[in-house]
């Protein structure tokens, strides 16, 4: 691997991969920052799955936006082949001079060698230690610190061979004056200024909350006068869940029910407006902490150190203080068991009641 230093503003194009899930995607909006702080006429791709590109749709730093149909595969092996070669052809006309790759898998790091760019850099992943990956690239980054590390400084790690003299490690979560039109008014509309923003759901049953509890909760803080909107996202699985925790609640005229009727960006801007966010491990928590929102926030067996809240106040509620949990690596994603159950309601109420204070304060 070549061993060099390279100066500020040498890459005209750039290419940051990373085929992860939304709030993976969100948290490597610091070390594009970083990029355009460090070369400011360059233009800055990102490669990603499809879907994931709408976390970013505001985000201004980006030149292009390429991504991975996830699809194709179950389109046949020719559809998948020619979707495969169109997509390497447009990246290869883009002649870029540096690639970043922030993933494990084989296509992003045929494309770090494949693509021929004057530098490329990776992640030494031990899953990996081979030499067909070694070769792939110029640079490997080792990953031994990553899990005692917040995902944000993992991203940022991969810089490391530039020696760039400053890192910006604020995550950006981005909308527009039409976000903020739609959002007034919704609020408008529904005469709400002061609210709860509740996001309960998570793609992985694993990480969810009962909703009974979710109902108790929205119950005693109805009781306490407070109004309390609700988010998610369109599947149905998510609008059954939000369902049945209204269906609980005893002052149901107290809710907003928003879920499936936001893109990212106009969510960004109610969690931003909101008094107090409330939810578990998923995107809508990463997208509270770089708003600044305070945040309750619950947790089952994620690696904690990696997967926190990011630099914003919050109040962290995990299930493994109540019960044992598997290791991060050992968790099965497919699993009906809901490790966050063993949150003891009482507590959640008690965090909650800790912001509610402090918000009388300010």
């Amino acid at each position: 691997m070549v061993n060099m230093v390279v100066k500020k503003n040498t890459f005209e194009r750039i290419l940051v991969i990373k085929l992860r899930h939304f709030g993976d995607v969100l948290l490597i909006t610091p070390l594009l920052t970083t990029l355009q702080q460090h070369a400011p006429n360059a233009k800055i791709d990102v490669l990603l799955y499809s879907g994931t590109e709408k976390i970013l749709s505001k985000y201004k730093t980006l030149h292009h936006v390429w991504t991975i149909d996830r699809q194709l595969k179950h389109a046949g092996i020719k559809a998948q082949i020619l979707g495969e070669w169109a997509l390497f052809q447009s990246l290869k006309k883009q002649n870029y001079s540096l690639i970043l790759n922030l993933s494990d898998q084989w296509r992003s790091a045929f494309y770090c060698r494949f693509l021929k760019p004057e530098l490329s850099i990776g992640f030494h992943y031990a899953k990996r230690d081979n030499a067909l990956w070694c070769s792939c690239y110029d640079h490997l980054v080792p990953v031994s610190n990553h899990v005692k590390q917040h995902t944000v400084i993992n991203n940022l790690s991969i810089l490391n061979p530039l020696k760039l003299s400053k890192i910006i490690t604020q995550v950006s979560m981005s909308y527009g004056s039409d976000d903020i039109f739609y959002v007034e008014k919704i609020l408008h509309e529904r005469s709400l200024s002061d609210y709860i923003l509740i996001h309960p759901f998570a793609r992985w049953h694993f990480k969810t909350w009962q909703a009974s509890c979710f109902s108790k909760l929205i119950n005693y803080l109805t009781a306490q006068k407070e109004k309390i909107v609700i988010t998610g996202g369109p599947e149905k699985t998510e609008q059954d869940y939000v369902l049945n925790v209204i269906e609980d609640c005893s002052q149901k005229e107290d809710i907003v029910n928003l879920v499936g009727l936001l893109s990212f960006s106009q969510l960004a801007v109610l969690i931003e407006r909101a008094q107090i966010f409330i939810g578990v491990d998923s995107v809508a928590m990463h997208m509270a902490a770089a708003l600044k929102t305070p945040s309750v926030v619950l947790f089952g067996p994620s690696n904690l150190k990696q997967w926190h809240p990011w630099n914003a106040p919050h109040t962290l509620l995990w299930a493994g203080d109540h019960r044992e949990l598997p290791s991060p690596e050992e968790v099965d994603t497919s699993t009906s068991d809901r490790y966050l159950d063993a949150i003891p309601l009482e507590k959640v109420i008690d965090a909650v009641d800790f912001w509610r204070a402090q918000r009388k304060e300010r």
